[in-house]
């Protein structure tokens, strides 16, 4: 079968063996998939990338030197079962799925794996068990991105919100937007966005954001004070003495790159809780004698419960999370290599999704 294929550093379109389901397993064609912005780090870093896995306490058995197929934020179709399997979906049948399936060595990442190609590859085998139909005629570019929004839903679930918090997202690219459509969702208000990108604000205004800053014109943290939030030591020392009842913060940090937790760290208003769902894949440095001092809470989210999946992919199906905003277009496997370069270099891109079936 046809797929692109990640092989030293490179983006190849290539023929590889077909792939077979074993027990409990299911032989998938892939309508759709996107591309992440962890594909692209893996394209360059793939041996930074297991080695961090590694020392987290992860399996981290995925070999670079081999070929590995990309894509994990799929949409595919049913097309025959292996042994053991309850068949429940018929042939046909359009799918998504927690991106996992299980081998002779445990679990494993369906598309940062060497024995289970990602939705870069025409077919895929998938675990039975944790399919999900595709309700409502959802189509399958809509579908495909059940996965990055699950993202958002997990990083909101994780935050201590009430009806008095004020949510700043920093950063507007898929993750940041997923995170403000889960914001949206569980009806958190003012959500103030901040990025550089005209697109990307844009985007988060069509998703929900009550207001969106030009980090280049307006610093994000300057509307604390007139949201009821006491942006300094010195304010919230008042407001403590006072008995004043205040709102209180919650800012994600959806960026992922050196320097902006210290940023954030230096800029957000006391007692203010910093959620960090971008990834950074680099050493950093931070001062904790400023965030002692302001009381505030650093919590570090990942991925999503297959709960939250499913609950993501009922909201998109439902009409309550409007993800076309995100969708930048489609490409076939010729131009993979060319959407990782955009997706790298320019701001106007927010997903670009994958049609292994094109040439």
């Amino acid at each position: 079968m046809k797929a692109v294929v990640r092989r030293a550093g490179r983006l190849v379109d290539t023929d590889i063996a077909e792939v077979t389901p074993g027990e409990g397993q299911v032989l998938v064609k892939t309508l759709v998939c996107g591309i992440c912005g962890s594909d692209l780090h893996a394209l360059h870093h793939l041996d930074h990338m297991i080695a961090l896995t590694r020392r987290a306490g992860g399996r981290g058995n995925l070999d670079s030197t081999q070929d590995v197929v990309f894509g994990h934020e799929f949409c595919a179709e049913v097309l025959d079962y292996g042994p053991g399997c309850k068949k429940t979906l018929s042939p046909g049948s359009k799918v998504v799925s927690v991106p996992a399936a299980f081998g002779p060595a445990g679990s494993e990442l369906v598309g940062y794996s060497n024995r289970f190609p990602g939705g870069f590859a025409e077919r895929m085998v998938l675990q039975e068990a944790l399919l999900l139909e595709v309700p409502n005629g959802l189509d399958e570019a809509r579908a495909a991105l059940t996965e990055p929004m699950a993202v958002g839903a997990h990083a909101v679930a994780s935050a201590p919100l009430t009806p008095r918090s004020v949510a700043l997202v920093i950063g507007c690219g898929p993750v940041g937007l997923s995170v403000i459509a889960a914001l949206k969702a569980r009806g958190i208000g003012p959500v103030i966005a901040s990025d550089f990108s005209p697109h990307r604000r844009a985007a988060a205004v069509a998703l929900g954001a009550d207001e969106v800053i030009d980090p280049r014109e307006h610093s994000p943290h300057d509307r604390w004070e007139s949201l009821d939030v006491p942006a300094t030591l010195a304010s919230f020392g008042a407001a403590t003495l006072q008995g004043r009842t205040v709102r209180d913060a919650v800012v994600f940090e959806c960026v992922g790159v050196p320097g902006m937790l210290q940023q954030l760290i230096e800029k957000s208003p006391p007692t203010a809780t910093i959620i960090v769902v971008g990834v950074c894949m680099e050493s950093d440095t931070i001062e904790p004698s400023l965030a002692i001092n302001k009381q505030l809470s650093l919590r570090f989210v990942f991925g999503y419960s297959p709960g939250e999946f499913a609950a993501t992919l009922h909201a998109i199906a439902e009409g309550y999370c409007d993800v076309a905003p995100l969708i930048s277009g489609t490409v076939g496997r010729g131009g993979v290599a060319d959407a990782f370069s955009a997706l790298s270099n320019a701001d106007e891109c927010i997903k670009l999704l994958v049609n292994p079936g094109l040439p």
